[in-house]
Parts: structure tokens; sequence; C-alpha cells
């Protein structure tokens, strides 16, 4: 029986976490702990999980329980993870991986020390059911030599000026993480190298939300609208544009383009679209055996009880996004462009 603690049940654990965890056998769900006590005897009350508690700390003491899963905003990430691995459990935690870089560095450094331990990150979700298809194709030289890519992100979630103040734009909480930045630069390093430069600029064109904790409008701690230049080691150039505040002609996705041809995944609608002539790309069918899906809470336990190696996501992989997304941030703070691997003995100076 491999026995779970959950802290932070929010909206993902309900709907994925705990219905997936569920239909593993041998998984038993055996304590919560949410920030607040009427949302933790909410969760007891909807799923029947035998045991509170009331502070985190005393989950991850419990001694009957195996494996911690953190689904808390990114502000806590980092001190659980640590003590969870001190104290013996494995855990599996939320994205984004931390508030900033160094924090991530601190929890990839602790998993190392545990190497008995099973340390994930609840993966990207954009980009799963094509993935071996993108695979293939990119290393079959569909391409020819990469050239170009664009990363994009248009949404109008934050559009309306009275939308309420989320834990998003709180750096408090979320730290250098913007919009999706992370989440998608993450889809594209399952296919594509760790930038070595960046340039960027953000900014907040509604620069105050109605704070509903505090009863009052207050400045948005993140920028609603993010746009950045990269350099692979190759030298092809990456661009990236993000946007909350721009409700027409939304959607999600990533452009290849080279020497040989052009590949676009369209993100919103799992769909893949290719050509290697002048005109209109085509699309590229995703076979039903090679399409991917949802299995974070099945590879999860299959890592703790077989040893399978973490792919989606590592810690390795959660340190190089928190780096680009760093990076992001401190480029359009400056103004000069950010190398990476990123020097975090900068992080005091922002």
């Amino acid at each position: 029986m491999l026995r779970i603690g959950i802290i932070g049940a929010g909206e993902n654990t309900r709907k994925k976490h705990i219905p997936g965890f569920r239909a593993i056998a041998g998984v038993e769900i055996v304590a919560v702990c949410n920030r607040r006590p009427e949302s933790t005897r909410a969760v007891v009350s909807e799923f029947g999980i035998p045991r509170t508690h009331g502070r985190w700390q005393d989950l991850v003491g419990d001694p009957n329980i195996d494996a911690v899963v953190i689904g808390t905003w990114p502000y806590l990430h980092c001190p659980i993870t640590l003590a969870a691995l001190q104290a013996g459990k494995h855990v599996l935690t939320e994205a984004r991986m931390a508030l900033n870089a160094a924090e991530a560095h601190q929890m990839r450094d602790a998993a190392r020390k545990h190497p008995n331990l099973i340390t994930q990150i609840v993966p990207s979700p954009f980009g799963l059911i094509g993935d071996a298809v993108m695979r293939e194709l990119l290393a079959s030289g569909y391409l020819g030599e990469l050239r170009e890519y664009h990363v994009y992100s248009i949404q109008g979630n934050l559009a309306d000026p009275d939308s309420p103040l989320s834990w998003r734009q709180d750096e408090v909480l979320s730290g250098f993480n913007m919009l999706t930045l992370g989440i998608l630069h993450e889809t594209l390093l399952r296919w594509l190298p760790q930038p070595v430069r960046v340039m960027a600029q953000a900014g907040t064109f509604i620069p105050t939300r109605f704070d509903p904790g505090l009863g009052v409008r207050r400045p948005a701690g993140t920028p609603d609208s993010v746009q950045a230049i990269t350099r692979l080691p190759s030298g092809a150039r990456g661009i990236y544009q993000f946007s909350g505040v721009v409700p027409y002609g939304t959607g999600n996705g990533i452009r290849f383009f080279g020497s040989k041809g052009a590949l676009f995944y369209d993100l919103t609608a799992d769909r893949i679209y290719g050509t290697q002539k002048s005109g209109p790309l085509e699309e590229i069918p995703i076979p039903n055996e090679k399409s991917g899906g949802w299995r974070v809470e099945a590879d999860f336990v299959e890592s703790i009880r077989q040893g399978k190696p973490v792919h989606l996501t590592n810690f390795d992989t959660g340190v190089a996004y928190m780096e680009f997304t760093e990076a992001v941030a401190r480029c359009a703070l400056t103004g000069e462009a950010v190398d990476l691997p990123l020097a975090l003995e900068d992080e005091q100076t922002l």
C-alpha cells in the first residue's frame, strides 16, 4: 500500500490527482491539509479522506505517509519539498516548480541527495497528445536546419479591468512566473534544447486590480503582456509572444521553421501541421497508438514502485524552465540581455 498525503487540494488536485490516484490499485490517500480549516473540511467531506492536519509541517512529519503531493501555490513548493525529502517522503509537486531559479536549484540539490526518493513536477498539459509524433518528426530531419521557432499564448482572461487579482498576479505567491510562459517553455523543452541567450520586455496594461482579501485595488505584481527573443546553441532564433489581455484571436501554439520544412503544433486543438514545400501547411495525423495523454499519477506511482525514471517532469527540466522564466523577468527589468545557464549570484539585486 502506497499512502499519500495532500497539501493544498485545489482545483487541479480535485479534478486530476485524487481521481487519478484512486484509480490505481494499492494506493490510498490518507491525509490532507489545506490553507484554511474550512477548506480542509470541505475536501474531507467531498472525498472521504480519513485524516486531516492543521499545518503542512505536521502532514510532512506523519510517519504513516509515504508520499506527499504538493498542490499549493508556488511560494510553498520549495519549503515543503525540502522538508518532505528530509522526512523520507516521495514528492509530487504542482507546477510551477518554485518562486525563482534559486529555489528550484535548492529543490534539485536536495533531490540529488535523496536518490532513493522520487521527485516529480506535474507536467505542462500542452503537447502531451502529439509529443511522440513531434519527437519523430524532429528526429527524422523533417525541418532540415532549424532556423526559427515561435511560441505564443494569446488569451483574454485578464482583459476585464474589473476581474479580481488572482494568486498568479501576486509576486509573493507566484514569484517570477508570468502568464503561461513557463508552461509553454516546458513543452518546448521536450523538443528543443534550452536557449543560451534571452532578451525580453514585459508590461502591465491593467496595473491595478481588486484584491478580494484586502477589499481594495492594489498593484498587479506580475505583467499581463510579455515578449521575448532567444538564441539556441545552434544559432536558431526564438520569438515568444504572451498576453492575458487580448480577447481576440486567442490560442496557444509553437511554430518551427527550418531549411527544408515547417511544423506547427496547435496546442489548443492538439493538432500538428507541416509542409516541406511551398503552399499551405497540411495536417499530420496523430495515430491512436502514438497519442499521449495525462499519466501523471500513474507515472509517479510506477516510478516509486518500479524505479522508472521521471521524464514528465523531472527537477532538471524544472530548473531549466525556472531559469528561463527568471531570465525573461531580469531582462524585462534591466533592459540587458541575459545568458543561460543563469548566474544566481545576481539574485539579490532584483
